[in-house]
């Protein structure tokens, strides 16, 4: 009897393997849907040094954004990720230490971006840092959804053209969008 127990027990569990359904022979192939999209805007008093943008993002997605660090100029587009902190040069009568911030915030509905201060955004702030950090700022807003496969940990997302390889993204048509 004893060596009849192995023989029935492995009779019995191979019943289990070969009736086991394996469909690895189907495969599932996902769309997927890369959104980038480029928005301009001045910060100022008006809209509380903030640019809204709307868009439609699932709650598993992520937002990644870039500014243009050539905003304002005829250069080509230099992305850099936010959020991001520039320290502004001291400047006489200009409380000392001032520092700049882009920073943004994303639900399903928007993304808004910002620029938050150390100092009055308003009063004391130079004219040429103004023009280089608050009027006409471009930014690109890159629209990730959540992939199976995909390791967002995988890619260096301060280089916008990393994340654009790696994602296989057709950034070659974007749309932009004039915020007032």
């Amino acid at each position: 009897m004893r060596k009849f127990l192995p023989i029935i027990t492995l009779a019995f569990a191979s019943l289990f393997i070969y009736s086991c359904d394996n469909d690895d022979d189907v495969v599932q192939t996902e769309q997927i849907v890369l959104t980038v999209r480029d928005v301009t805007g001045t910060f100022n008093t008006n809209n509380g040094f903030q640019i809204e943008q709307g868009l439609t993002l699932q709650s598993a997605d992520a937002v990644l954004v870039y500014r243009n660090i050539n905003s304002n100029t005829t250069n080509s587009p230099v992305w850099q990720l936010i959020p991001k902190t520039y320290y502004l040069d001291d400047v006489q009568n200009l409380p000392v230490g001032r520092e700049l911030d882009y920073n943004f915030d994303f639900t399903t509905q928007d993304v808004q971006i910002r620029t938050e201060a150390n100092f009055n955004q308003s009063s004391q702030i130079t004219g040429g840092e103004t023009s280089q950090f608050l009027t006409n700022q471009t930014f690109r807003i890159v629209l990730l959804p959540a992939v199976s496969g995909k390791n967002a940990n995988a890619v260096d997302k301060n280089d916008y053209n990393a994340v654009i390889k790696y994602y296989n993204i057709d950034d070659s048509n974007v749309v932009n969008t004039k915020v007032n």
